[in-house]
């Protein structure tokens, strides 16, 4: 082989190695020296809970810090932490609709559709969420972030496979680093940051807050004759308590009872028996978690489902008392509200809409 042919093979051997490499980082427009990520995407500090959430994220149950924030917003919304580069969880948890979706179920990679509508996350560091998940099966927000990432529906990804994609990213090396101290990427690592980024998401300062806070003209009078009919005749409260409007527990509305109807279980007739498939016991069969009633108007369809088209018919079906099935939670009863109180009803709901959580996409991303 003469020089000349060794001499070309060697270019192209050069040229094909630093055509694979992943390109530099890019400085950021003013000058700093920072990527342009970053300087898009600057650490701020964290937010304080808005009117009428009385926590602290110092109660979140893990270390939440403003760079980890940073960190997690950017995971949180990357799709390249899915199998196929078209899911992240902002996917299905929109900040726009309250971090839940306007389809009934999550739909994943490939377009694979699941059997669950995606929960809202909203002021979910809290103790008053002892369980995550539609069925409770996560006992932390780490844990639940967990879920999706290793869901084959979902993003679709082995717990090594989720690792490997991070690191092969080389841009999230020093913001690992920046926030754990050393450069070490793992799956725990990964759920924590975007754990601390849902943990900012904060909703509160609705008109209802600020009605409660003393400010007589922040609902209608419609929207009072609601609020005196949720916390009075029609009991909304006896489930949807607290400041989130959820006391984390799991009851059966009947959604979902399909008798012996094709797809339902021979045994309990629904076609998911909800936190039963967790705990195993027949008494929970149907059972679902009381979701967050903040910002509730945003995330139609409702039930975990999304089987209920709009919030008035979702006020109806409580009215009617549920759907009649063999473990029908004791708590539901048909109520007797007339058209004018359904509608008020609905109208203090969407007084619960609020302020603290909003966000958009980054534009740019490490790489």
């Amino acid at each position: 082989m003469n020089l000349a042919r060794i001499a070309c093979l060697t270019l192209l051997g050069a040229a094909a190695c630093a055509s694979s490499e992943r390109p530099p980082l890019q400085p950021a427009p003013d000058g700093t020296g920072a990527p342009q990520w970053e300087a898009a995407n600057p650490v701020t500090a964290l937010p304080d809970p808005p009117l009428g959430v009385p926590a602290d994220l110092e109660e979140a149950g893990f270390r939440v810090t403003p760079e980890k924030v940073r960190l997690g917003r950017w995971l949180f919304f990357d799709r390249r932490l899915s199998a196929d580069g078209t899911v992240s969880c902002a996917t299905c948890h929109r900040p726009e609709l309250g971090f839940s979706q306007e389809e009934p179920v999550s739909v994943g990679v490939h377009g694979r559709k699941g059997t669950r509508k995606a929960p809202p996350i909203l002021n979910s560091a809290f103790p008053i969420y002892p369980v995550y998940f539609w069925d409770g099966r996560a006992s932390s927000l780490v844990e639940q972030a967990k879920g999706p990432m290793m869901n084959p529906v979902e993003m679709g990804m082995a717990p090594e496979e989720m690792v490997r994609a991070v690191r092969g990213v080389s841009g999230y090396a020093r913001y690992f680093a920046e926030v754990y101290g050393d450069e070490r990427i793992d799956l725990d690592r990964i759920a924590e940051a975007i754990a601390a980024y849902e943990a900012t998401r904060f909703s509160g300062d609705s008109a209802y807050d600020r009605f409660d806070a003393g400010d007589a003209g922040a609902l209608s009078p419609e929207e009072q004759l609601g609020r005196e009919l949720f916390f009075g005749k029609a009991a909304c409260n006896q489930c949807h308590l607290g400041f989130n409007f959820s006391d984390s527990k799991f009851h059966n509305l009947g959604v979902g009872f399909r008798g012996t109807e094709p797809g339902a279980d021979s045994r309990s007739g629904f076609g998911d028996r909800g936190r039963a498939i967790v705990t195993g016991r027949d008494e929970d069969t149907g059972s679902f978690k009381t979701p967050t009633l903040r910002d509730v108007s945003r995330r139609a369809p409702y039930m975990h489902d999304g089987s209920v088209a709009t919030l008035r018919e979702a006020v109806e079906l409580y009215v009617r008392g549920g759907v009649r099935n063999p473990w029908l939670s004791p708590e539901v009863k048909p109520l007797r509200l007339t058209p004018r109180e359904v509608e008020s009803l609905v109208a203090f709901l969407r007084a619960l809409d609020g302020q603290g959580y909003r966000d958009a996409a980054p534009t740019t991303f490490p790489r």
